[in-house]
């Protein structure tokens, strides 16, 4: 008789249909990540393991035990910088250019410091931050060690999952095999490398908000808010009122935020011209999609951070801070 396979249990506890199955706790899910992440499983049983967690959607608990699992595999590098906010890009844009790049130059800017982490390639026809940034001549962090010291010198760094959770990149690139989004696409997200105390995290299906909430807080997340953004990244959809959720030292709250720009200036850019960018950035050209979309998402995250007390207020601020910006500079050479 065969022996079975360590990993069959978490199959089976996830696998035995409507009545007999139970999604994973949090130390089940833990367990069973770090096997995943020592590549100690069957390629069949990982797949099969994503899928059923795919067709039932995760829980909180197996999120926590799966980000718990994988912040385990790596660290902060001795002398990192305190980073203000960590901030997740896992989608891509079709429909509009990645406007919460220029969100981010400019809080960067204005002193915040911010990790910028995520992935690329799994979908086709899409924008990824990743991209986008090597066309504006923004260098992609090779390590944790290089995302410190980028963000030392610009308050700044775009670190891709594949450079500090390479298991994890590899997973998300089974999506043309497995024919759908991976798990880990939710999980990754929350990986937060820096501890930063504030996270910002977006959703393309609104289910899914409580989700990430409910796991920061499993986390120990000191800050975060997540919303419903633009294609899925953490991207204002400055045409649409926006119900923004929150979790502040471990208290939940919420608020909507009233649209910025009417319906009929949404529009969908076929071109997706990156070198738009810096001329919307200094003056050359203007958007009032993109600009809204840039203030606003700015703005997300001065409330985020406490300062501004209200989003008319953080809209205001951000507002300011898009107005009187340093239009010679889109980000300090690293």
């Amino acid at each position: 008789m065969s022996t079975e396979h360590p990993f069959a249990q978490f199959i089976r506890i996830i696998g035995r249909g409507p009545n007999l199955s139970r999604p994973l706790d949090e130390e089940e899910m833990y367990e069973a990540a770090q096997m995943i992440a020592r590549g100690d499983v069957e390629p069949l049983q990982l797949g099969a393991f994503l899928c059923i967690l795919r067709v039932r959607t995760e829980v909180p608990g197996e999120g926590a035990g799966f980000v718990r699992a994988m912040r385990d595999s790596y660290k902060a590098p001795e002398g990192a910088p305190t980073v203000d906010l960590d901030w997740a890009t896992y989608s891509g844009k079709k429909r509009q250019l990645p406007w919460y790049l220029l969100s981010a130059f400019l809080l960067a800017q204005n002193g915040i410091t911010i990790c910028m982490q995520g992935t690329e390639g799994h979908t086709d026809d899409r924008l990824f931050s990743s991209d986008a940034l090597s066309q504006l001549g923004v260098k992609l962090a090779g390590s944790m060690e290089e995302a410190a010291e980028q963000i030392k010198a610009t308050n700044f760094a775009y670190l891709p999952l594949r450079n500090f959770m390479p298991r994890l990149q590899e997973i998300i690139e089974l999506k043309p095999i497995l024919g759908v989004r991976s798990p880990v696409n939710t999980f990754a997200r929350m990986l937060n490398p820096f501890n930063a105390a504030h996270e910002l995290q977006t959703v393309f299906h609104p289910n899914y908000r409580d989700v990430h909430r409910d796991t920061a807080q499993l986390l120990g997340q000191k800050h975060m808010a997540v919303f419903k953004g633009e294609g899925g990244e953490a991207e204002r959809r400055p045409h649409k009122p926006v119900m923004v959720q929150y979790l502040h030292d471990g208290q939940k709250s919420e608020e909507m935020w009233p649209a910025l720009v009417s319906e009929d200036a949404f529009y969908k850019d076929d071109n997706l011209d990156v070198a738009r960018l810096p001329k919307i950035w200094n003056g050359e050209a203007s958007d009032e999609y993109g600009e809204a979309a840039i203030i606003g998402t700015a703005a997300y995250v001065l409330r985020l951070m406490g300062r501004a007390n209200s989003p008319e207020e953080a809209i205001e601020q951000a507002t300011k801070m898009w107005n009187t910006r340093n239009r010679a500079e889109l980000i300090k050479a690293a």
